[in-house]
């Protein structure tokens, strides 16, 4: 397994305020050794030593590295290195962008799925892995549409059999009985029904 960087035992705060401004210069080489020094930075508040009252301003002005690079360099090395504790030959093998690519569907997802995910990004190039995932949302977003068709059109059929009328004169009444409704908690019993209905179609999926 390659070395990792020297922890905050073994260096002082300069010492790790110059290593990340080398490392940065090689940003997908370095991206491991990156992460984890931003990390123990941030843990440590060492941006405090140089003056700063918060880790972005320190990462931005010191570096110009973006907070939301650093975030995905830590995280990256947080995910696959500390909690899934893959060998950091591997991860760099791997690379920062597919990393990047796969780490959504991996962070509340079981050991198994995890492991297919890394085992995706091994196996694939950056431009054929980030397709199977548009493809495989496409995929997803069509499956549920067409749940949505199937509760409409079952809806739908319940009120037009209802008040025997045709859908036109179903909208009418609709209309009529929402004129002088809350519609601040009709919105809110609906963004709930809502959110019931996604969950609930997604734990039939899984």
């Amino acid at each position: 397994m390659p070395k990792k960087v020297n922890t905050s035992e073994a260096m002082s705060a300069e010492e790790k305020l110059n290593a990340l401004a080398n490392l940065k210069e090689q940003l997908e080489d370095n991206f491991i050794s990156l992460g984890q020094l931003l990390s123990e930075i941030r843990r440590s508040k060492l941006y405090l030593y140089k003056g700063y009252e918060n880790f972005k301003d320190f990462v931005e002005t010191e570096y110009q590295l973006s907070g939301t690079m650093a975030g995905k360099l830590m995280s990256v090395f947080e995910l696959f290195i500390e909690e899934m504790d893959i060998d950091e030959g591997e991860v760099k093998e791997i690379g920062f962008d597919r990393l990047q690519v796969i780490k959504p569907f991996m962070k509340n997802a079981d050991w198994n799925v995890r492991d297919e995910w890394v085992h995706k990004a091994e196996e694939m190039p950056y431009k054929e892995l980030r397709d199977h995932i548009k493809e495989m949302k496409q995929k997803e977003k069509e499956a549920n549409v067409d749940l949505k068709e199937v509760y409409i059109e079952q809806y739908l059929e319940k009120m037009i059999g209802w008040f025997n009328c045709s859908r036109k004169e179903l909208n009418f009444k609709l209309a009529l009985y929402f004129q002088d409704a809350d519609l601040d908690e009709i919105k809110k019993i609906v963004k709930e029904r809502q959110r019931l209905f996604e969950l609930e179609t997604q734990t039939k999926k899984e």
